[in-house]
């Protein structure tokens, strides 16, 4: 029986052979789906307020001693010359040729603690260095819901929307000052001192709250009571795993882990049975080399996280390709509707179907990659496609080729997957088709593009 990653990716054929066909489905959030609607939650979103439930989906790694500084700025592409308590910072980690393992959200709880938030990729590789190389750092690993048994570490809640600054005064009981965008410190609710992250997805001020899992429902339910006199909904999974789309935010690229032997160590750490070598891979884009799925962090968007002041691993790699004009461009496609209304038609024909589309994420892969097609090449990646109240359009995030990566560029997407679809238990025999799509802005947000930028400088 296969131990580790490297023993499972020899019973298969290939990497993508082992991803491609993989029993998982898409990245689970193990809250209610609606709490009213998914329509008038995603509004709310934008127009009110929404209460994000964030404490039972994502892996927390906690990292504590007095070489946690050196360890992060050893692995981690940015800066780390003033990051310490109250601090935070999107991490980005990657392999020695400077392709993507992946990026989380960092918290300074202390000089010397810290914890890293996300999916659980470069979580993972923080702590594979920290119990291998010789640091001084013990690492304690509180798993996803899903991945265990035992109750949660702590809460972690969103108040996002234009109304949520007002809520989160109203429940501090006054004015809320000394946050700096993406900093942290405390507020007061329901008479608990509660650390706060600062930060806005809906393009507004808002505020990430986390503390003991004891205090769950006492934090909830002051939130949800302060909330109701400024249209404040709760939030569902159907509405958290879309609207960070509008935002621009590609919550997790496959983790370019799975080949080489600079990585083979770490494969041969991770097990058999843990997210990544369970994970999926789905959609129209099929190559028989898994390295062509890898991202770089400038083709994400993230050339301004990248700091070459300190040796990293990566940073050789990253330095010599950071000038070229060949990186890929983070923009937001818009579908046809039309082309969309036809997918669904296709379920009342007799004959050949297209591929379902779920509303309102149709992510039926925990990574999905769908070809992005102009004058018969492919020209980019389209990646969790979604439907948007809020736009009243299904939407995708995409990295395209430079010369298409321009507003107004109709391009389209191969829907679908090839020869009938994989072997995925959540793929039903389907064809595939193409779906117009018009490029946009990323975010497609004018608030998160424009006005939470000014906001947050």
């Amino acid at each position: 029986m296969a131990q580790s990653l490297e023993d499972k990716l020899k019973n298969y054929d290939s990497p993508v052979d082992m991803l491609r066909n993989a029993e998982g489905g898409p990245y689970q959030f193990p809250i209610k789906s609606e709490f009213s609607n998914w329509r008038d939650e995603q509004e709310a979103f934008r127009k009110t307020a929404v209460l994000f439930d964030q404490s039972y989906h994502m892996t927390d790694h906690y990292m504590e001693g007095p070489d946690v500084k050196r360890l992060l700025t050893d692995l981690g592409a940015n800066s780390f010359k003033t990051f310490g308590k109250d601090k935070a910072k999107q991490i980005v980690v990657c392999n020695e040729d400077g392709y993507m393992i992946g990026n989380s959200i960092l918290f300074g709880l202390e000089d010397e603690k810290i914890n890293i938030v996300n999916r659980p990729n470069a979580g993972n590789w923080v702590q594979f260095h920290a119990e291998t190389k010789g640091y001084d750092v013990v690492v304690h690993k509180d798993e996803r819901s899903l991945d265990s048994d035992q109750p949660r570490k702590g809460y972690r809640f969103e108040v996002q929307g234009p109304n949520a600054w007002a809520i989160l005064e109203q429940l501090n009981g006054g004015p809320i000052t000394g946050f700096k965008f993406f900093g942290m410190g405390e507020i007061n609710i329901a008479g608990r001192k509660v650390r706060a992250l600062r930060h806005g997805m809906a393009g507004a001020p808002g505020l990430e709250l986390f503390g003991p899992y004891g205090d769950y429902d006492l934090i909830r339910n002051a939130i949800i009571e302060a909330g109701k006199d400024h249209g404040m909904l709760l939030a569902g999974s159907k509405t958290y795993s879309t609207v960070a789309h509008e935002s621009g935010w590609v919550p997790s690229e496959l983790p370019a882990i799975y080949s080489g032997e600079s990585m083979k160590e770490y494969r041969e750490w991770l097990p058999a049975n843990g997210f990544e070598a369970n994970s999926s891979l789905g959609g129209s884009m099929v190559s028989d080399n898994v390295e062509d799925y890898y991202l770089t962090p400038f083709d994400l968007g993230y050339s301004h996280i990248v700091k070459f002041d300190h040796d990293f691993i990566g940073r050789k790699a990253l330095e010599e390709m950071k000038d070229s004009r060949d990186h890929k461009r983070k923009m937001t496609l818009i579908w046809e509707p039309e082309d969309v209304v036809r997918v669904f038609s296709s379920l009342f024909n007799e004959g050949d179907r297209y591929k379902f589309m779920d509303m309102p994420a149709s992510h039926y892969a925990t990574y999905p990659y769908d070809a992005v097609m102009h004058g018969g090449r492919q020209v980019g990646i389209s990646c969790y496609p979604v439907y948007s109240s809020n736009f009243r359009r299904w939407i995708s995030l995409c990295l395209l080729d430079p010369e298409v990566a321009e507003a107004g560029k109709e391009l389209y997407v191969l829907w679908g997957e090839p020869d009938g679809g994989s072997a995925k238990p959540v793929v039903e025999r389907h064809v595939q088709t193409e779906i117009r799509a018009t490029v946009t802005d990323c975010p497609i947000s004018t608030e998160a593009r424009v006005t939470y930028k000014k906001w947050a400088a």
